[in-house]
């Protein structure tokens, strides 16, 4: 059995995935190939095959053209997912099994990729809409963590009853895996406070609370402060940017705009207070549920939203002026939002056994040879 790992988006995204490929590798008559859109990947696969001790997998570079390639080097355009699928269906389509983390990979079947079991990891479990959007639907098996989003989606017809499974969330067994990896640099052991802003338009928190943010952490020395938001926030921006925000760290604040630690857990696992906006990364901070402070910076009515689940998890703070006396104030609140935490938590995050990754590969292959029987 051929099998293809398909990372056609931002090379973050490894995590979710990896450990599955590794696994299936470790089977007798199983062949699993990588391949990759962001040229960041590789260096991702080797820290994950490293951790888990595993096989040698190839990994290739998905074709593009050169106007594809120049496409990408204008940053602010992206990664230009559909238009590389276009260019890699028909190679692509000659394995057995595709896996994939991103939801863009579905369009493979409009591509004429008939023959292949489309598998889907989802990249994160958040409460957004965009997570359960129709094209999930063409994936004949998707590999999820926990209850919630399994529901969510039968509801929405995205998966079958006979199509879908439940290992676990397989990132965090990575991360544990990779747990010490990273050194703080702060100069007094503080309690850390993460703040994991993403980049969604008219959703982001970024644009109006980092500087009254960075203003409150700095005039304070009750906390240490870490800024790791998601990667995508700036990965189009340039390195002279990127440098700039950096060069703003100080001995009990931290700006992370896209290193190793901000993508693999370390951060969400050493923190003792979350503040956020939208990220499904919060669920990875309840993973062991802990203070968090979400920021409303567009006046959104939340209340009643299913997209915004998680802001029943903290107390939400609608002016920057507020934050300090918010952050300071969660510890003391926590038991307020406690029991939501770990049932949400529970239902987001599933089984936390040993061996997602291992049941995630038993799925892929108990799905394929059902399918097999029943074609015979």
């Amino acid at each position: 059995m051929r099998i293809a790992f398909l990372y056609i988006a931002e090379a973050y995204q490894c995590y979710h995935g990896a450990a599955v490929a590794i696994e299936l590798a470790r089977r007798p008559g199983i062949e699993v190939q990588n391949f990759y859109n962001d040229p960041e990947t590789p260096h991702h696969l080797n820290r994950i095959r490293d951790a888990w001790s595993g096989p040698a997998i190839p990994s290739y570079p998905l074709d593009r053209s050169l106007p594809v390639r120049a496409l990408q080097a204008v940053k602010f355009l992206g990664m230009m997912k559909s238009l590389v699928m276009r260019e890699n269906a028909r190679a692509i389509a000659r394995f057995d099994v595709i896996v994939a983390v991103e939801n863009t990979v579905a369009q493979l079947r409009a591509l004429g990729a008939e023959r292949p079991t489309l598998v889907y990891i989802p990249h994160g479990y958040g409460d957004r809409a965009r997570g359960f959007i129709p094209r999930i639907a063409a994936f004949d098996l998707t590999l999820l963590a926990g209850q919630k989003t399994a529901d969510r989606m039968l509801r929405l017809n995205l998966i079958r009853p006979d199509g879908y499974a439940l290992p676990g969330y397989i990132k965090l067994e990575t991360a544990d895996r990779l747990a010490g990896s990273t050194i703080l640099p702060f100069d007094a052991p503080q309690p850390i406070v993460l703040y994991n802003p993403h980049k969604a338009p008219r959703l982001e928190s970024w644009s109006r609370f980092i500087e009254p943010m960075l203003a409150q952490f700095q005039a304070q020395d009750e906390f240490n402060l870490i800024v790791a938001p998601h990667v995508k926030l700036f990965r189009r921006k340039s390195a002279a940017t990127r440098r700039r925000w950096h060069a703003r760290s100080t001995g009990n604040m931290l700006i992370d705009l896209g290193s190793d630690a901000s993508v693999d857990m370390s951060y969400s696992s050493a923190a003792d207070i979350y503040v956020g906006d939208i990220s499904s990364q919060v669920y990875e901070f309840l993973a062991r549920p802990r203070p968090c402070v979400f920021l409303n910076a567009h006046g959104i009515k939340w209340q009643q939203d299913p997209s915004f689940a998680h802001w029943h998890f903290g107390e939400v703070v609608d002016d920057p002026a507020e934050l300090m006396q918010a952050v300071r104030r969660a510890p003391a609140l926590h038991h307020r939002y406690r029991a939501a935490q770990e049932a949400m938590a529970q239902a987001t995050i599933g089984d936390r056994s040993p061996g997602a990754a291992h049941r995630a590969a038993n799925a892929i292959l108990d799905f394929v040879a059902a399918h097999e029987r029943h074609a015979a």
